[in-house]
């Protein structure tokens, strides 16, 4: 499959769908562009824009990591009010 971004034509073996390429080059394309802001695109943009999706990787999997923790917690916290409840009930 044939890719253009920032102004260049890649191609790309793999077996990935090519609506997914194209959609993913359309998320690199975006990022390339806003850190362009307008100008012409330089090699530094690509790599730029390769960090600033870095950043919102990491971003995007803290958010994720501490959402999973604030669960587990919850969800501890639900099952041992459970098993506090069920104790009491085999006591009566």
């Amino acid at each position: 499959m044939q890719l253009h971004v920032a102004g260049q034509n890649y191609k790309v073996v793999t077996t990935a769908a090519d609506d997914e390429l194209a959609r993913l080059a359309a998320i690199v394309e975006s990022k390339v562009s806003a850190v362009a802001k307008g100008r012409a695109v330089q090699p530094q943009a690509m790599l730029l824009a390769a960090m600033a999706l870095a950043h919102e990787l990491e971003e995007e999997r803290t958010r994720r990591e501490s959402l999973e923790r604030r669960t587990r917690d919850l969800l501890r916290r639900v099952l041992l009010r459970i098993d506090h409840a069920l104790e009491s009930g085999d006591s009566a």
